[in-house]
């Protein structure tokens, strides 16, 4: 199978021509794992892998033979080491067991060849490790494909897999979406299970999904992982029918609310506020009814309590990695902008994380109270259209942790609103600036609001068709 037919189908296409037997598994697979080797050579996208062989998998799932690739944090299999991104485990965490998600991805035929990269702990919107190295944008190199997800979307992106394992709890999965033209879908919280390992988070904040180039491949895989599982904390109630059924749009007007401005004092570019307002008229014009809205929400208070549990997380998480892989909690092993965390979360105690719960109780009743006036939210994903890799370290290394946060979190102000509400949303590429880079324009929904959210998507693939785009850096021009 040449790269440039194989590139060109997403994992729908793929597994009806291995189904079908117009291409063998066995070939997809080897071609896979030439394409996963091609682009991490250019764009340093992997941890582990390609492997000659992929994962165990069920041969005859609704992805039967699709080549897949997992994120080297929370979601993992038995027997292949998890490094989680950090210096502290140079020989990973090797587990005897996979994770409900793991089990499910398996069951559906996904055939896993390789892990991906991650920032240190997951923690950064873009995707650096002094584990790794640097992963680049298959737009541009030099740009971040922002974070945390980077290595899984930049090997969606470049053609080497159709879809990839993610994960988001504030924006890591719609942060490289975004950057990276791919379909970015955060599900409710407790769609998709975490277990067996931990029952949360960051508090709820954090979901498992997937980074996608279709809406269609979004809402099968949906179909396919997402449901209870036996000592989740959360659970979603299931949708009303499959969400491959909401591909064909919604049945009524959705009332949609459009925000350009921005409320973390990072502006907002006139391209990417012009491709929204261009992606509203689009939305206007399907029969849905636009407006100009967005919900009262306090960003500094915001942050501030992102922050207190965003360390007490990583105060729990490096504690733990250190006794795992035997090593002192230090420069050596550990990450400066983690080591802030750490400590800061050692500070804190009972009081503070009540304050933070009360701070992101207001956060979540007023998104609400505003979404039940609405369908949807939509608003930019990222402020600027690009970003270089360097450039949270452009003003020197942070001096606090909240800091740190408010750098990370500041040029997607929308993303971490919907982690603490546990509601869905979806970066979608529906647009590009005029060196046709991708821009992701940001839906949010209602709590548990995935169906409306994949069916206007599933519109707006229909009438602004992204699938055919291709970065600069892409398996099919080899």
């Amino acid at each position: 199978m040449e790269l440039i037919e194989y590139a060109a189908h997403d994992a729908t296409g793929l597994a009806h021509l291995i189904r079908t037997r117009q291409v063998s598994a066995q070939e997809v697979h080897e071609t896979a794992r030439r394409a996963i080797a091609a682009v991490h050579q250019r764009l340093n996208a992997v941890v582990s892998g390609p492997w000659e062989v992929p994962l165990e998998h069920r041969a005859g799932g609704r992805f039967g033979g699709v080549p897949f690739v997992v994120k080297d944090i929370v979601c993992h299999a038995a027997g292949v080491a998890t490094y989680y991104g950090t210096r502290a485990l140079p020989k990973g965490l090797t587990y005897s067991h996979d994770t409900e998600l793991m089990a499910r991805f398996k069951a559906a035929g996904l055939a896993t060849l390789a892990t991906t990269t991650t920032p240190e702990l997951a923690n950064s919107a873009a995707t650096v490790s002094e584990l790794t190295g640097t992963t680049h944008n298959p737009w541009r190199v030099g740009a971040t494909p922002g974070g945390s997800s980077g290595g899984s979307a930049v090997l969606v992106a470049a053609g080497a897999v159709p879809l990839a394992h993610a994960n988001d709890g504030g924006g890591s999965i719609r942060i490289p979406a975004a950057r990276t033209g791919l379909v970015g879908l955060k599900p409710s919280r407790g769609r998709v299970p975490l277990g067996p390992d931990q029952q949360e988070l960051m508090s709820g904040n954090a979901v498992e999904f997937a980074v996608t180039r279709s809406v269609r491949d979004a809402a099968a895989l949906l179909d396919a992982v997402a449901g209870p599982a036996p000592g989740e904390r959360y659970t979603a109630p299931p949708p009303r029918r499959p969400y491959v059924c909401d591909l064909d749009g919604v049945a009524r007007p959705l009332r949609v609310a459009v925000c350009t401005r921005s409320w973390s004092g990072v502006a907002v570019e006139s391209t990417v506020s012009s491709a929204v307002s261009s992606t509203a008229r689009t939305v206007e014009g399907l029969g849905h009814v636009v407006d100009e809205a967005y919900p009262d929400v306090d960003w500094d208070e915001l942050i501030h309590a992102f922050n207190i549990i965003w360390c007490l997380g990583t105060s729990a998480a490096v504690s733990a990695l250190a006794e795992a892989g035997g090593v002192p909690i230090d420069e050596s092993h550990f990450e400066h902008t983690t080591l802030l965390s750490y400590r800061h979360g050692l500070t804190l105690g009972a009081l503070d994380l009540a304050a933070a719960f009360a701070s992101m109780n207001t956060v979540s009743r007023t998104v609400a109270e505003f979404m039940a006036q609405w369908d949807v939210l939509m608003a930019p994903t990222a402020n600027q259209v690009t970003l270089p890799v360097n450039y949270l370290d452009r003003d020197g290394q942070p001096e606090t942790s909240e800091e740190w946060v408010r750098r990370i979190l500041a040029d997607y102000p929308l993303c971490p609103l919907y982690n603490v509400t546990g509601a869905p949303a979806v970066s979608v590429p529906s647009a590009t600036d005029p060196d046709g880079l991708p821009i992701g324009v940001h839906l949010g929904g209602g709590l548990y609001g995935e169906s409306e959210l994949i069916g206007l998507a599933a519109q707006l693939e229909a009438e602004l068709p992204w699938y055919g785009r291709q970065p600069a850096v892409h398996v099919s021009r080899w």
